[in-house]
């Protein structure tokens, strides 16, 4: 299946080069609190920023499975570089909800530009003619320093109603705040991003109800028409895959060394080292199949109501899974692990950073889901 999928677009045997530069650049990144400017143009060389760009403005329209599978390969070396892949795809492909005219002034340069997003509605637009009035500040921008084009969210008053509506702006419109020192996925510089009465023209802008519904403009692929519940779960939960892949090889490349020198350490194996590398593979694997079943289905084309609650509670309960393997890897390694610079401890920080992300909140994935399983009772 990989060999398949690499041939589709390249996308999976650039991600592995991605991972190795990611992976040696990963303690300066941490240190710098953003990726190195190398790994920012890697992974658009690679082909993340066009995977879901229209074909008509070159670029791919491509898969769920392929880029979910680019993006776990980079989470292996670096969840921050993983996670900054995943929604510089996820962005590009919002972007194709824009009326055609604004896509054309996007997408006018060719389809790589670094594509930011900011989803919650944070910010003011007030109409003014042929546009709107913008102005907010967004938190938690990830890779803003780097951006070309952000996509942010604000309420509108349309007809007298309140609507949430996404603006796309270019790179001279808006400024950013240092406000990024967490305690996991430090190299995403995730800081804040600012707008101060910023006019945005009308074809810059679409609605929120628009990617809800996976009502794109024009839309030519099927990665267009997918509501956005069915699919935003991915974007957070695949690097979070990626970090746990990452941190199960390195602790189980780590234990096998202390048995094998057992002897003279008076370390052995036993059960408390098989059920813990038991366990954890299981649940890392489990995880995987969810999400891999999350990506078919968005593959598909038409998703039904069911489905799109499947899926969400499918990326929560996987990134559930996730942190229980990595917790007890990281109990499982002992002191040495908890070192700075232990590549261990930065995968157990970043999972549990990432696990935190609102999308990936089991309550409200499972409550969603059981109204729907129970309207189809």
């Amino acid at each position: 299946m990989r060999e398949q999928m690499s041939n589709q677009s390249g996308l999976l045997e650039a991600a592995d080069q991605v991972a190795d530069l990611a992976g040696k650049r990963a303690g300066e990144a941490e240190a710098d609190r953003q990726l190195h400017p190398e790994v920012v143009r890697a992974v658009i060389e690679a082909g993340f920023a066009r995977h879901f760009v229209p074909s008509r403005w070159g670029g791919i329209a491509g898969t769920f499975a392929e880029v979910t599978r680019g993006v776990a390969a980079i989470g292996e070396s670096c969840a921050s570089t993983a996670w900054y892949a995943s929604l510089t795809a996820s962005l590009g492909r919002m972007a194709a909800y824009l009326p055609a005219s604004g896509q054309e002034e996007l997408w006018r340069n060719g389809p790589d530009p670094l594509i930011v997003g900011a989803l919650m509605p944070l910010g003011e637009a007030r109409p003014v003619p042929g546009g709107w009035r913008v102005s907010g500040r967004w938190p938690f921008v990830s890779a803003v320093e780097y951006s070309e084009w952000a996509l942010v969210c604000a309420m509108a008053q349309t007809d007298g109603r309140p609507e949430a509506r996404f603006f796309a702006v270019p790179r001279d419109s808006y400024t950013t705040v240092d406000t990024w020192f967490n305690v996991g996925m430090r190299a995403t510089g995730s800081n804040t991003l600012v707008l101060d009465d910023v006019v945005v023209p009308a074809r810059r802008s679409f609605t929120r109800e628009a990617v809800a519904q996976g009502r794109a403009a024009d839309a030519d692929a099927p990665c267009h028409r997918v509501p956005l519940k069915a699919a935003n779960g991915l974007a957070f939960a695949v690097p979070v895959l990626g970090a746990a892949d990452g941190a199960l090889k390195l602790w189980t490349s780590w234990i096998a060394e202390k048995v094998r020198t057992s002897p003279a350490n008076g370390i052995s194996g036993g059960p408390t080292y098989d059920g813990t590398l038991a366990r954890s593979a299981g649940e890392i694997d489990a995880a995987r199949l969810l999400l891999d079943r999350v990506a078919a289905v968005a593959d598909g084309g038409a998703v039904t109501p069911l489905e799109v609650a499947r899926n969400s509670r499918d990326c929560a309960l996987a990134v559930d899974l996730l942190v229980s393997a990595v917790d007890r890897l990281f109990r499982a390694a002992g002191t040495r692990a908890q070192a700075d610079g232990n590549g261990l401890q930065r995968a157990w920080r970043d999972v549990n950073a990432a696990a935190s992300h609102v999308v990936l909140q089991f309550e409200p994935a499972a409550a969603a889901y059981a109204a729907q399983a129970r309207h189809r009772a």
